[in-house]
């Protein structure tokens, strides 16, 4: 069945199990997205995934109309994911990437070589801190003071994170690319 999203609300305001699946039908491979962003592994981001839809589906009646509900969703779905990482950011590798140090301009071809589900995968790569202040800044668009704040660092902390996970995708774009050309010239 087809609703709008006023009839979805509503119906899971009013706890209606066949609007909520609608919803999470609607929405689930969105949000999903955002969990696999952030989340470590697949299994992370079920956890994480589940959890939010819970969050979504207890606060329902929170919403009240005012901006997306789409974009609603996710700050409950981003928050979910930072919140996980703050309770298992002891088991996570904190190691530095000082092989990604200073690097060479990437070439636009580089980029343009590169299709989105690489382009994730590389980012999946991440060591966790890089990889939640990357996704932060780059894609849900917060700045280093809010990141700050959400993840209980520093501002600087924050630039520097960015800064080295943007050091460490050039290498892995620069890296791919190169491996790309080498079995192009061997093929």
């Amino acid at each position: 069945m087809n609703f709008t999203e006023e009839e979805l609300i509503e119906g899971c305001k009013a706890n209606k199990a066949r609007y909520q699946e609608a919803l999470y039908n609607k929405y689930g491979s969105v949000m999903m997205g955002i969990c696999l962003r952030y989340a470590y592994t697949s299994f992370e981001a079920e956890d994480i995934f589940h959890d939010a839809f819970i969050k979504v589906f207890k606060n329902m009646q929170a919403y009240k109309g005012a901006g997306s509900f789409e974009g609603w969703m996710k700050h409950i779905f981003v928050n979910t994911a930072i919140n996980h990482f703050h309770k298992n950011k002891k088991r996570y590798y904190h190691g530095d990437l000082e092989d990604a140090g200073d690097m060479p301009q990437s070439d636009q071809d580089t980029l343009s070589q590169i299709d989105a589900d690489e382009l994730l995968d590389l980012i999946a790569r991440l060591p966790e801190g890089y990889r939640m202040v990357f996704n932060l800044f780059a894609i849900e668009g917060y700045g280093h003071k809010e990141i700050s704040e959400m993840l209980g660092i520093s501002e600087g902390t924050s630039k520097s994170q960015l800064a080295k996970a943007r050091a460490y995708l050039k290498k892995s774009l620069l890296k791919h690319h190169s491996s790309d050309y080498v079995a192009e010239q061997q093929g």
